[in-house]
């Protein structure tokens, strides 16, 4: 617990199944607000110093919007959360949309005021009072981007629905996310895991399935042996999987299928948490990030998709081989890889033209 000294009015709470959970709380009695990250990360200091500036309403439950008022922003989350089109989403981005709207419900208008967002008036929203939802997650650049993306979405349902008049959400933006994204694993990043973690463990089953397959992680958590066909595996993404349903079919490389037969796997799924079950997202990538941890790697499970990616451009694969191996359905993700090798290969062969050569 020495690593939550600093942060005065949290807590820490491990469950029967050893997985720790860390919370806010002014004074015992009070309700509980649920840190995220890990104490230290930029998300975790972020919500951090905001409970403790009084921007967020911790006695706010994560369902107040189903009791705010008629006219209201809340009951305009509310009403979006219980439509068609939310319904269409995929599972996961419902997930974290929801979470993220009803978050924003909760949080006050400004510091030591009484009122919520979720209690505003809908015709006092503002494309500056919005801007207030966005800047609180400034120190959190994928926080702010996936903030404001939901509130794009929530107004424009809300005008396509007749139910504002215009949409003060056009005109919020956001800074451009850092180039680069997720950290890409390199070779000796990938040696030096196997080398903590060799065949015949979990982990380096999981490391072959995310680099030798290019799947998310919310495939990954999903596949066994039942989406395995004559040396192929085929399964249905589960992102966009109820807008625009992408079928993968790919090969199981004879490096692959050497470590799965060599671990030990489930029965549905071939990772499984030490109870037998099927991880969750997100429970898988926590687990997976401490098995970096102790390879001493920086990369985590995203990043090898990247890396795999990389790989395969830089070995020649063209923009469609990437689309059916990663499953975009658009050129532009794939042409980021290929174009990127191209440059690379380029640069290799017009290096020497930097040597002058004098007249014979």
């Amino acid at each position: 617990m020495h690593h939550l000294v600093k942060y005065r009015y949290v807590h820490r709470d491990v469950d029967r199944h050893g997985n720790e959970r860390i919370y806010f709380r002014r004074t015992m009695g009070q309700p509980k607000f649920r840190l995220p990250g890990k104490p230290g990360s930029p998300e975790f200091n972020a919500r951090y110093e905001a409970l403790l500036r009084g921007e967020v309403n911790v006695k706010a439950s994560a369902r107040a919007s189903e009791r705010a008022a008629a006219g209201t922003y809340g009951r305009l989350v509310d009403e979006y959360l219980a439509s068609g089109s939310f319904g269409r989403l995929d599972i996961l981005t419902q997930k974290k949309r929801r979470a993220i709207l009803l978050g924003t419900c909760a949080e006050l208008v400004a510091p030591g005021s009484k009122d919520t967002f979720g209690s505003m008036p809908l015709a006092a929203v503002s494309t500056a009072n919005l801007r207030v939802l966005r800047d609180r997650k400034t120190h959190v650049p994928s926080a702010q981007v996936n903030r404001v993306k939901a509130i794009k979405a929530l107004f424009k349902w809300a005008l396509a629905e007749e139910k504002v008049p215009h949409d003060p959400s056009r005109d919020l933006t956001v800074a451009p996310a850092p180039p680069g994204g997720h950290h890409s694993w390199t070779v000796e990043e990938v040696r030096q895991f196997e080398e903590r973690h060799p065949i015949g463990t979990k982990a380096r089953l999981a490391l072959g399935l995310l680099l030798w397959t290019g799947v998310r992680r919310s495939d990954l958590v999903r596949l066994g042996r039942q989406h395995v066909r004559n040396g192929w595996l085929r399964f249905t993404q589960q992102k966009n999987r109820k807008r625009k349903p992408v079928v993968t079919e790919i090969p199981i490389l004879p490096e692959l299928q050497m470590v799965i037969d060599a671990s030990p796997t489930g029965d549905l799924t071939f990772l499984v948490t030490s109870t037998g079950a099927p991880y969750t997202l997100w429970g898988f990538g926590n687990w997976f990030r401490d098995r970096c941890v102790e390879a001493g790697v920086p990369g985590r499970a995203h990043g090898l998709r990247k890396a795999g990616a990389a790989t395969a451009a830089e070995n020649g694969a063209t923009t469609k081989q990437l689309m059916a191996i990663f499953g975009w359905l658009s050129a532009e993700e794939a042409e980021r890889y290929t174009q990127a090798a191209e440059r690379k290969r380029m640069a290799g062969d017009a290096m020497g033209l930097l040597i002058g050569r004098g007249p014979p």
